[in-house]
């Protein structure tokens, strides 16, 4: 199983290599995360945007644009609509934001017309790896759901699962995290939590085991869960948490960010292509391991 950015970057290069979409190219940290990938045998790259300003960018971090087509549109918006097009039409097998807004970037992902709408939720994982634990977090959904129902929680765990499978978690354990471990009719949030376990337990879950209410202890601390008595095979060994809303989850991922040494990646799902979503305060380092577990999503269950 792989537990390190290291490992995934790895199983990338074992892969066939895939190609990004870039929407709105001109952005430094962006250009230099994709600067890497390419270095590191991780994806190529078109660069869709001002061609003049790409260029710009690119001798500031003295980048060889020569490698990468670079389709020069000046239009912001007819920029990321081009950015997509590129992949649905099968020219790319990935997209990723760039120096445009997340409102237009969104609204072109979901045109009509060229756009990688599927009818499934649109939802966001993004990974962590930290010296405190042996395996990967996965957190579910810190950016994109605002407060989710439960129905959109299982499409929600159902996504994420799909990018533990991809990883090599054949059986991802996801807990529903909320304030407390026990069912309070006061906490709509751990009612839902219960819902979800019951779901499980009729097998209405395929490919994870689902359990909770959990308080984020002793779901991922096995002493926690040992000291508070609560059992079972998710308690203290989840590899994924479905945070209630994305309060709970942008403060968790912003926390992680800050304040541990870690790194971490993350892309947007239930696309017909996976979508590299990154905060504009995400370092290259961050974009360019989203890079990586984009092109593993996108490689997924295809002959290298």
């Amino acid at each position: 199983m792989i537990n390190s950015f290291d490992e995934i970057i790895a199983k990338v290069k074992s892969k066939s290599l895939r190609k990004l979409s870039v929407a709105v190219a001109q952005d430094e940290p962006v250009l230099q995360a994709v600067k890497e990938a390419k270095e590191n045998g991780i994806a190529d790259a078109i660069l869709v945007g001002d061609k003049d300003e790409i260029e710009k960018v690119a001798n500031t971090i003295n980048m060889d644009l020569s490698g990468f087509e670079v389709v020069d549109i000046k239009d912001i918006h007819e920029a990321t609509l081009k950015a997509v097009e590129i992949v649905s039409s099968g020219k790319a097998d990935m997209l990723m934001k760039g120096l445009v807004d997340t409102k237009t970037f969104l609204k072109c992902v979901l045109n009509k017309e060229v756009g990688l709408r599927t009818g499934n939720l649109m939802s966001h994982v993004a990974i962590f790896e930290t010296e405190k634990f042996d395996r990967l977090l996965f957190l579910t959904d810190v950016a994109f759901n605002v407060f989710p129902t439960l129905e959109d929680k299982v499409k929600i765990i159902n996504n994420a699962a799909k990018v533990a499978h991809a990883i090599g978690i054949e059986e991802p354990k996801v807990a529903a995290v909320c304030a407390v471990e026990v069912v309070n009719k006061n906490m709509p949030n751990t009612i839902e939590a219960n819902a979800l376990a019951e779901m499980y337990k009729e097998g209405k879950f395929e490919g994870c085991i689902v359990d909770g209410p959990f308080a984020l202890d002793n779901a991922i601390s096995e002493e926690a869960a040992h000291h508070k008595g609560v059992t079972g095979p998710v308690a203290g060994k989840a590899d994924i948490l479905l945070l209630p809303n994305i309060e709970a989850g942008n403060i968790m991922y912003k926390t992680l960010t800050y304040t541990t040494d870690s790194k971490n990646g993350c892309i947007l799902v239930g696309t017909s292509a996976p979508v590299v979503l990154t905060s504009r305060a995400d370092s290259s380092e961050t974009k360019m391991y989203s890079i990586a577990l984009a092109s593993l999503v996108s490689s997924h269950g295809k002959e290298n």
